[in-house]
């Protein structure tokens, strides 16, 4: 069975990019703002989450808060995606509950990497 990842981003050719490039090794659903993502988490639990930073209705930082503070997605891995990339916001979200944090325009390589450690970060390591 795959692994579901949740994303969010109000940028649909993101979340088309996204979905390309994951939907070979992952289940993937999108939404395109927080509020959306949070009906869905009502009767979903996604195995990661890949959320943007900026977005109407609920930014990524308000979103980060309310899936920390509910009880099924308190540690579901989150990776947060931003168009604006300083160690402000990337300090912030860590501080909120993110485990990583990507700048856009982003290396899809990258982000498989960052998705691979965070859904299996014992096993990550090929060698010791």
């Amino acid at each position: 069975m795959k692994n579901k990842i949740l994303i969010i981003d109000d940028e649909q050719s993101i979340r088309l990019l996204l979905e390309n490039f994951l939907s070979k090794n992952y289940d993937v659903i999108c939404k395109s703002d927080g509020m959306e993502a949070l009906e869905w988490l009502e009767g979903n639990l996604p195995d990661l989450i890949i959320c943007d930073l900026q977005m109407p209705n609920m930014d990524g930082y308000v979103f980060l808060e309310k899936v920390r503070q509910r009880g099924f997605t308190k540690h579901t891995p989150i990776i947060m995606l931003s168009g604006v990339e300083t160690s402000k916001e990337r300090v912030k979200c860590y501080r909120i509950g993110a485990q990583d944090f990507l700048a856009k325009p982003f290396n899809p390589e990258e982000l498989g990497e960052l998705i691979r450690k965070n859904l299996h970060p014992i096993h990550y390591a090929v060698e010791w």
